[in-house]
């Protein structure tokens, strides 16, 4: 066991999807279902979305406008300063690569299944 840890989940969103709204509104779904196992193991899982999307939607743009590129990767990169651990799920993914490497630049654990996180304390 261990203490809570707040676990970007990472993976695809954008990619994929050529753009397609509803493509990518199944693929944050993917990135939620992650949320509820992480929760009851204890731990704050944290999607990127969760807080870009409203950034964007604050500056009157969507996320297929050109500031998308620039919201949805800095935040990212923001959250991983607070986070603890990231989760990649499967799936071609930029941001979520690069979300990776900036975890273990950062010296964080990078995790590829919810079985090897441990549950908290």
């Amino acid at each position: 066991m261990t203490t809570p840890q707040m676990i970007l989940i990472a993976g695809p969103y954008k990619s994929g999807t050529g753009g397609d709204p509803e493509l990518m509104a199944a693929n944050l779904r993917k990135l939620e279902e992650a949320a509820w196992p992480l929760f009851e193991a204890g731990h704050v899982p944290m999607i990127g979305e969760w807080v870009a999307l409203p950034v964007l939607s604050s500056a009157g743009a969507g996320i297929t406008d050109p500031l998308a590129d620039d919201v949805l990767y800095p935040t990212a990169e923001r959250l991983l300063q607070h986070c603890d651990a990231v989760l990649r799920l499967p799936g071609d993914s930029q941001g979520a690569d690069q979300d990776v490497r900036i975890a273990r630049e950062r010296g964080l654990p990078v995790y590829y299944d919810i079985a090897e996180i441990p549950r908290a304390v």
